[in-house]
């Protein structure tokens, strides 16, 4: 059965690395890993990930220089980054991990449980946000397709709301890239399943 979403784990220590795929064994995702820097960069230039799990210690080119990278390209700017560490002054890499673009950051040894439901948050977001732009698109096209000819009854009406819903889904996100807590996030789910529930009720 295929996954729902992809997962990319960043750490230089290949131990570190199976600790996070067993943790997340019992979710949804696929966990990609890799164990530097240039090598998450070179995944994202062609994949699509619904999170970034991203360790701050790592030769060559730390956990907040990787996080800049990444925001700085167009196609990924927009993927949640959490970060996990072990070492240093937590504080202060906290600090730089949320100025570096992360919505997260998680010290280690973290609480598996926690890391799941933090990791479950940002799937169902994903999942969510697919479902709703994959409807878009289909309505578009439909619309497209009775071009000419009478448009399917609602048709423009669906569009519309399904145009609301992305942008609310868009505007949690950014809320999330702005450093809102994390703890904010279930509330910010549970605002998009009532959304869907409207939509597919016909609302």
């Amino acid at each position: 059965m295929p996954h729902d979403a992809r997962i990319l784990a960043v750490d230089d220590r290949e131990e570190n690395l199976t600790a996070l795929a067993a943790v997340l064994d019992a979710l949804p995702v696929e966990v990609v890993p890799v164990t530097s820097g240039q090598a998450a960069l070179k995944e994202l230039l062609n994949d699509d990930f619904a999170l970034i799990l991203l360790d701050v210690v790592m030769p060559d080119m730390d956990g907040f220089e990787t996080a800049e990278h990444i925001k700085a390209r167009p196609r990924t700017r927009d993927v949640p980054i959490i970060f996990l560490t072990a070492g240093g002054n937590t504080g202060e890499q906290a600090f730089r991990g949320y100025a570096a673009g992360a919505v997260d950051y998680l010290t280690k040894p973290f609480d598996p449980w926690l890391l799941r439901a933090k990791v479950s948050v940002f799937v169902e977001l994903h999942r969510r946000n697919q479902q709703l732009q994959q409807q878009a698109r289909l309505l578009r096209q439909t619309r497209e397709e009775g071009e000419g000819g009478a448009a399917p009854a609602g048709c423009d009406r669906l569009l519309a709301a399904l145009d609301q819903r992305v942008a609310r889904i868009e505007a949690d996100v950014a809320r999330l890239r702005a450093g809102e807590p994390a703890d904010e996030l279930d509330a910010h789910v549970a605002d998009l399943r009532t959304a869907l529930d409207t939509l597919a009720a016909g609302g």
